[in-house]
């Protein structure tokens, strides 16, 4: 696919996808969700690609959606949100490798359930996170109600939502909506770095991990004990858990190969 609206590169076990609209903050069109859903299938594919990094261009990560098209005659609403962003979050959460969201700016609205979506979510200090979708006389979508109460609880989350107060980075990662706020500068570094590592650890109980997490969203602990021995059978055979095991007997550093 030839990417417009996004920008996609591969490099030591990484996958990085930037928005690419800045002159837009970097919001959402129909051609943007159809690129991002791509590039995340050709990381997921692509068993070199061991982490993936999304980002956006210029002084915004993702200023939510594209108001102009997603209001254009004959458009509705409901179809722009299962296929641009549904579509998105449901990959993102089943996706077997790390997903790193590196904020670099403005995350509102479906951009901030974007980064809310990712399994580490690293901001920088001048960003801000808001759910801005009532100012428009709407809901949030992109598992926002799914996601924003399970991370910071109901008064919060419905606060946030119904209030659409701005919350800076520092404020975020200390609620526990993000992993970490780091210097403007220090950003990038530190996603990367991050990222790098994440590329070299067992892939494979790392996917197990996150799937783990996701089932406990509607599990009983007798019903996740259960889970979570399946899954620890599954890893146990790993090629990884055998080398983790050899290395740590050995005293020597592992070489994980990712399944």
């Amino acid at each position: 696919m030839n990417y417009e609206q996004i920008l996609y590169t591969s490099a030591e076990g990484v996958a990085t996808i930037t928005l690419n609209r800045s002159e837009k903050l970097n919001s959402f069109t129909a051609r943007m969700s159809e690129e991002t859903l791509h590039a995340l299938k050709a990381a997921q594919a692509d068993a070199a690609v061991r982490a993936i990094v999304i980002t956006g261009k210029g002084r915004a990560f993702c200023a939510g959606q594209d108001l102009a098209e997603a209001t254009a005659p004959g458009v509705r609403i409901e179809d722009v949100v299962e296929r641009q962003y549904n579509a998105i979050i449901r990959i993102l959460r089943q996706m077997p490798k790390p997903v790193l969201a590196s904020v670099n700016g403005v995350a509102a609205g479906a951009g901030a359930n974007l980064a809310y979506a990712c399994d580490l979510t690293f901001a920088a200090e001048s960003a801000v996170f808001v759910q801005s979708f009532i100012h428009i006389g709407l809901i949030p979508d992109s598992g926002g109600t799914f996601t924003l109460p399970r991370l910071v609880g109901m008064q919060q989350a419905f606060g946030q939502m119904i209030l659409a107060e701005k919350l800076s980075a520092a404020k975020a990662a200390g609620m526990g909506m993000i992993w970490k706020a780091v210097p403007d500068a220090e950003l990038e570094d530190e996603v990367m770095t991050v990222a790098k590592k994440l590329a070299t650890m067992p892939t494979l109980a790392i996917a197990l991990t996150k799937y783990a997490l996701n089932r406990s969203q509607g599990s009983n602990l007798e019903q996740h004990l259960l889970v979570e021995a399946e899954l620890q059978a599954i890893a146990g055979r790993s090629k990884d858990s055998k080398e983790g095991v050899a290395a740590f007997l050995e005293k020597r550093k592992a070489t994980f190969i990712g399944h």
